[in-house]
């Protein structure tokens, strides 16, 4: 699969790394060439650096791992070459105290899809530290992590599943793009627990077999 890259972060190391390394074809785009020839050359694996707007040109998929407040400024101007193209974002619209910055409007992964409307955005990734995605595989008591994944075309998230699963981890449908806000919103509580408390946001639920009642 051709993968575009649009950002040169920890994020698109991390993910892009699993990417190469399972055989697909990976453009690291950047403002900065010199930021994407160095995380190019870091990730091997026959990964090249570009332009935001090549990288955009070059994917099947490609990876939005640009912080929330840029994100909707870079689409804009990229568009046209996103068009028809499976648009991945894995954003946190998180601020100062953990809020969440998009609360009472559309999310960030909706901001994209406005963006660029002939784009195919799926909502992925945001649960995790960067950290996280950079295991090889994230498994935590022998049980792959599972990847919510939000968003309306099946055929984009065929592809966004595939990539779920090079990382070494399971997808799970998380419903339409019009529930990427939960997604967020959940990433926005997580932090606050993880990092605001200390505490554990993996304990707060019940197994599966108590959901709906012992």
């Amino acid at each position: 699969m051709r993968i575009g890259v649009l950002g040169t972060g920890n994020m698109a190391d991390a993910l892009a790394t699993h990417w190469a390394r399972a055989g697909h074809e990976v453009t690291i785009g950047g403002r900065d060439t010199h930021k994407a020839e160095r995380l190019a050359t870091r990730i091997g694996s026959g990964a090249m650096p570009a332009s935001l707007s090549a990288a955009a040109e070059f994917g099947r998929v490609v990876l939005a791992a640009l912080p929330f407040d840029a994100g909707a400024g870079v689409i804009r101007e990229l568009r046209a070459a996103l068009e028809g193209k499976v648009l991945l974002d894995c954003s946190n619209p998180v601020g100062p105290g953990f809020r969440l910055l998009t609360d009472g409007g559309p999310s960030a992964a909706q901001q994209l899809a406005a963006a660029a409307p002939g784009a195919h955005v799926v909502k992925a990734f945001n649960l995790c530290h960067e950290d996280v995605w950079r295991m090889r595989p994230p498994v935590f008591d022998g049980r792959a992590l599972a990847v919510p994944v939000c968003g309306d075309d099946q055929e984009a998230l065929a592809c966004v599943y595939e990539l779920v699963r090079d990382v070494g981890c399971e997808p799970v449908s998380g419903g339409g793009l019009a529930r990427a806000g939960l997604l967020e919103a959940t990433a926005a509580l997580f932090i606050a627990l993880w990092v605001g408390e200390g505490a554990d946001a993996q304990a707060i639920a019940p197994p599966l077999a108590y959901a709906a009642g012992a």
